[in-house]
């Protein structure tokens, strides 16, 4: 395997096999410990609020993103468009992110069972039962918290926003994403 092109980074990517004692050791200490996941494919400013906030929330936070081949599996054969090895690492470079690590099932049910952390974190486009692993943390006396998308910042929006300036290639050759305001 190659080696992460961010060295700083590449510490806060664990495999679940060594994260979940070290996590354990940190719960022992009394560490407050907060889980999220997702496919996290193009990092964009909702992804940035949703992860802050969540890290205020304790003492720690894991990010647990989706593999490719699942991604694959949620997102459909086009997904994902960056790799999970780039994802993680710009995961990882996040002052507010303190370890990242990779699940490739469907969900992450199995490593919230694993972790037992103390707050579980999603966007508030998710129904609370809808929330998987919510039922882990009811049962062992963590919570669950939604946390509001802002508004406009999606992955598939900005999908889609690349799709219509592509479809317009002297826009966006001129403006990119954010096309500069003309002057008179």
């Amino acid at each position: 395997m190659k080696p992460f092109p961010v060295d700083r980074a590449r510490h806060k990517i664990l495999s679940q096999d060594i994260l979940i004692p070290i996590i354990h050791r940190a719960k022992a200490k009394g560490c407050r410990v907060v889980f999220t996941n997702g496919c996290f494919d193009l990092l964009h400013a909702g992804h940035v609020n949703l992860l802050e906030r969540s890290r205020r929330l304790g003492d720690l936070l894991i990010v647990a993103i989706n593999s490719d081949r699942s991604v694959r599996v949620l997102k459909g054969p086009r997904r994902p468009l960056v790799g999970q090895r780039d994802r993680s690492v710009i995961l990882a470079a996040l002052a507010c992110v303190n370890y990242v690590t990779i699940f490739h099932e469907r969900t992450p049910e199995r490593l919230i069972e694993r972790l037992q952390p103390d707050v579980l974190v999603k966007g508030g486009d998710w129904d609370r039962q809808h929330i998987v692993g919510s039922q882990i943390l009811k049962r062992t006396g963590g919570r669950v918290v939604r946390i509001p998308l802002l508004k406009g910042r999606s992955t598939s929006a900005l999908i889609e926003r690349i799709r219509q300036r592509i479809s317009k290639p002297r826009d966006f050759a001129r403006g990119a994403l954010h096309p500069q305001p003309r002057m008179a």
